[in-house]
């Protein structure tokens, strides 16, 4: 049986990341995936935004690393010159009654230590956006747009300066405990094979609760089990009506159909948020839907045409009617599974907080894993 020393499952920008970063110090890192390239699931079917850190609660995995995150993607993406803007973003009230939960994204993103939040009223909206319509809005200046794909060809750079091996077409199938560690069983590039790893790091992002389930972990009564909430995309025909993110306040499991300019000039809406028993890209809302939505905010929509463009999935944590649900970040030695890390529930704000998960990972990984 071949042995590796670390073996990352899932090679998302969640998994390079960790891989990149593990192999800066340690040899013999594997990153097992199975599609045919790297992020090609959650990590690449998304908005592309750079979070500022407003929409989680204080103390929180989210909140924390995604703040920090934020910060270094933005370093990252100078030092390595990776396309990206810093547009900036507003979160509007649409109603009155909407004010109150603007007030607790500014105190929550205070609390986080988001820098340069602004309330705003009517007029100073009209100032930086003059086709949005609304009462008030939250300015938060460090959000931005990012290529994800070019960020994972950073990190998948990385890995490969550092001689971490990654296995396309290779599906994991079966994580057993053994006496140093783990058997990791599955099949590659149609073949089956079995590698002896001292330690797995599970970044299946929609896979992941199955992952863990693999290893003999109760995923429901741990709460690992995950919800695959997908979201729509249309795209904006013409000139774009914005300069920045609009978003409006969040309600249900996303954060509402928002206007993200993309880096190629043109204005994606969405995505919305309906949960799903099967996984695939295929736009299923109505394009009457989605107008409807963005034109409580940006009447001018109403006139324009727009246009399917694609799907993604989250991996939720957080299921139908459930309340807030943090990232899943933990070594399950106390399980009987020393040598074990699990990411589970790795959502948004995982693109933004990716460095700093991968930070995380490797402290957890020096402090309480490395023999």
């Amino acid at each position: 049986m071949e042995e590796a020393n670390i073996v990352i499952v899932g090679a998302g920008v969640v998994g390079l990341a960790v891989a990149a970063k593990l192999s800066e110090k340690y040899e013999s890192v594997f990153i097992f995936e199975k599609n045919s390239r790297f992020g090609q699931e959650t990590s690449s079917h998304n908005s592309g935004v750079i979070h500022s850190g407003i929409h989680y609660p204080p103390g929180s995995l989210k909140a924390r690393l995604c703040v920090k995150g934020n910060l270094m993607l933005y370093e990252i993406c100078e030092k390595y010159k990776i396309p990206y803007k810093k547009l900036g973003k507003l979160t509007v009230a649409i109603e009155e009654e909407e004010i109150e939960e603007l007030d607790t994204l500014m105190r929550a993103g205070n609390a986080n230590g988001v820098e340069g939040l602004q309330m705003l009223d009517r007029e100073g909206v009209k100032k930086l956006e003059p086709n949005v319509e609304v009462e008030r809005a939250l300015y938060s200046p460090s959000t931005g747009i990012i290529e994800p794909d070019e960020f994972m060809g950073y990190f998948y750079a990385k890995t490969q300066k550092n001689n971490a091996v990654l296995a396309t077409k290779t599906e994991v199938t079966g994580l057993r405990k053994a006496e140093n560690g783990f058997e990791v069983a599955g099949e590659s590039v149609g073949e089956k094979f079995k590698v002896a790893a001292k330690t797995v790091v599970n970044c299946a992002g929609l896979y992941s609760d199955k992952v863990a389930a693999m290893a003999g972990l109760d995923v429901d009564r741990l709460g690992y089990r995950l919800h695959h909430c997908k979201g729509d995309y249309f795209r904006l025909v013409g000139k774009p009506p914005v300069k920045m993110l609009v978003y409006p306040v969040p309600k249900g499991p996303g954060l509402g159909i928002h206007l993200t300019p993309d880096l190629a000039g043109t204005v994606k809406l969405g995505p919305n948020a309906y949960y799903v028993d099967k996984i695939d890209y295929e736009v299923r809302s109505s394009e009457e839907e989605f107008r409807k939505d963005v034109e409580r905010f940006l009447p001018l929509i109403k006139d324009r045409q727009i246009q399917a463009d694609t799907a993604g999935v989250r991996p939720k944590l957080q299921g139908p009617g459930d309340s807030f649900k943090d990232f899943v970040i933990r070594h399950e030695a106390d399980r009987g599974l020393f040598g074990l890390i699990n990411l589970v529930g790795m959502e948004s704000p995982g693109l933004t907080a990716a460095p700093a998960i991968a930070e995380f990972v490797l402290e957890m990984y020096e402090n309480q894993v490395k023999r």
